[in-house]
């Protein structure tokens, strides 16, 4: 009678466990991010040289890597909301992590990248962030403090994302 009971509930459990991985998260277990510094770092944009160089804007920070397909597939809707937040003080900036410079700027060309990149071949601002996977963005406010982690590829464009980012845009 205990085993009839204990295989089903394990088999249960493991499934409860395994299903936990493959739900999309906000947070992926990490302490919230909302309202901490975000970390500066040293990158070379036109008219900026460090990250808190671009302090009073909303920076929508995306750490990609040409070789990801998922960073692919959302490049041309990052091209769509750097249109649409520039006029407001909003800027996506992209940090690649691409080791291989002439396929970063082959990705650049063919992609139409109109948003400034970066590229970080050494990890680092990535690793400073906690980056665990590619893409992942951080919605960072004029202050420079975080508002949000989004991670995976998004269409920037659907009303979530606007609604979060627009919130951000409008906080004085």
């Amino acid at each position: 009678m205990k085993h009839k009971i204990l295989g089903p509930l394990g088999l249960i459990l493991a499934a409860g466990v395994v299903f936990s991985f493959f739900l999309p998260s906000y947070r992926h277990g990490e302490a919230s991010l909302a309202g901490s510094k975000a970390k500066d770092f040293a990158l070379q944009i036109p008219g900026a040289s460090h990250l808190a160089d671009l302090r009073g804007k909303v920076v929508v920070l995306n750490f990609w890597a040409s070789w990801c397909p998922p960073c692919v597939e959302e490049t041309q809707s990052l091209n769509r909301l750097q249109q649409a937040i520039a006029a407001k003080g909003g800027v996506v900036l992209g940090v690649s992590v691409d080791e291989d410079a002439a396929a970063y700027n082959k990705f650049l060309q063919d992609n139409h990248v109109i948003f400034p990149t970066y590229r970080d071949a050494t990890k680092k601002s990535a690793v400073d962030y906690g980056t665990t996977m590619f893409p992942e963005t951080y919605l960072i406010d004029r202050e420079g403090r975080f508002a949000r982690k989004i991670v995976g590829p998004q269409d920037w464009q659907s009303p979530e994302i606007m609604r979060s980012i627009d919130f951000v845009l409008n906080q004085k």
